[in-house]
């Protein structure tokens, strides 16, 4: 049977970039349109590493929103959970205050040089940070990980399933108990541990690792747009992360991952790492899904798990998707510059009908 509309609970996204300035004013109503909670990713420019700043983070983000056109409800009750960047030097005492603090919901680990913004992140987890893990293990505060090792000799293809060995099973074997998402998951290795892993495992799965292989990157010729990190993989991954997310596994829950870049920085020599996808997330998820004949499995993945992870009641409201096809505009205004979003100008099955 064809379903021609779908009304959900509202969903969350559990990872996302909201940037600073003129480009979180630009994007951050993106985000607030389609789900009422997101976890807010730390790694600016200097990265948010204390309380403090992550309230203050906060804030800035509100006020953006405060100063949106659109003013519907919806928007405004949007809801930024925000996060710590963890670095050598973060102490117990900083996480008694953030596990103090109803705003802040986790900790991000960047390997240093991992990914945009991560120069600062943490050079050896187990041997600078094992007393800021117990701490976070005792209170119940997750750890959320950037699954890549960052050796330069590990092939870009192979560093999540290098991190899984070198980082993961030490760090659940010395904290047991300390809740972990392994954030935006991209190889069947990732899956087939956070679906086996004994304790409190997660994981985030994207919805451009659910649609696309590596090909998309090449096709035709260089795609930037196609460009993140960790790097789509083979179709034996995205295979394998389908069946994950639409799986009846209470383990794996939507988050995007969404990464605004300037155009120019995309379309460079050196181009920026990121997929734009706060504009149209649950279209592509909705798409991915139908794809698979699994839309019944949607509302678990993008609006139940995540919550019932974090601790979190489920928002009340809804969202509702209709079979009406979505036009993905080619490029949206980013500040000063403008930013190309994730398959530009291509048509998705699947709309958002109007809210309130």
């Amino acid at each position: 049977m064809t379903t021609d509309t779908l009304t959900l609970t509202r969903p969350d996204d559990w990872h996302i970039h909201l940037r600073d300035g003129e480009g979180l004013r630009a994007i951050v109503a993106d985000t607030a349109r389609q789900f009422g909670r997101a976890i807010v990713m730390p790694n600016l420019k200097p990265p948010v590493t204390t309380v403090k700043q992550a309230l203050e983070y906060r804030l800035r983000i509100m006020q953006a929103l405060a100063a949106q056109s659109d003013q519907s409800s919806v928007v405004q009750k949007f809801n930024p959970l925000m996060t710590l960047y963890l670095t050598d030097k973060t102490t117990p005492d900083e996480i008694d205050r953030a596990s103090e603090s109803e705003h802040v919901v986790a900790v991000k680990l960047y390997p240093a040089g991992a990914t945009t913004n991560s120069d600062a992140g943490v050079t050896d987890l187990l041997g600078q940070c094992a007393r800021t893990l117990e701490r976070m293990q005792r209170n119940g505060l997750p750890l959320l990980m950037h699954g890549e090792v960052t050796d330069p000799s590990v092939d870009v293809f192979d560093r999540e399933a290098i991190f899984i060995d070198q980082v993961m099973k030490p760090l659940r074997q010395a904290f047991p108990s300390l809740k972990v998402v392994f954030e935006h998951l991209t190889t069947k290795e990732g899956v087939d541990y956070v679906r086996d892993a004994d304790g409190p495992v997660a994981a985030t799965i994207t919805a451009q690792h659910l649609l696309y292989n590596r090909n998309a990157i090449f096709q035709g010729g260089l795609r930037p747009h196609w460009y993140c990190l960790p790097i789509l993989k083979r179709e034996l991954h995205r295979q394998a992360l389908l069946d994950a997310a639409t799986s009846d596994s209470d383990r794996f829950f939507l988050g995007t991952d969404s990464a605004p870049h300037a155009k120019h920085l995309k379309e460079h020599s050196c181009g920026c790492a990121g997929c734009y996808t706060a504009v149209h997330g649950m279209q592509l998820y909705a798409t991915a899904f139908d794809r698979a004949g699994r839309l019944d499995r949607l509302e678990a993945f993008a609006s139940q798990r995540g919550p019932d992870f974090y601790g979190l009641p489920r928002n009340r409201d809804t969202i509702t998707l209709v079979r009406t096809p979505y036009q993905i505009p080619n490029e949206l205004s980013y500040g000063s510059e403008h930013l190309v979003p994730l398959a530009a100008g291509e048509s998705l099955p699947w709309s958002i009908a109007p809210q309130g």
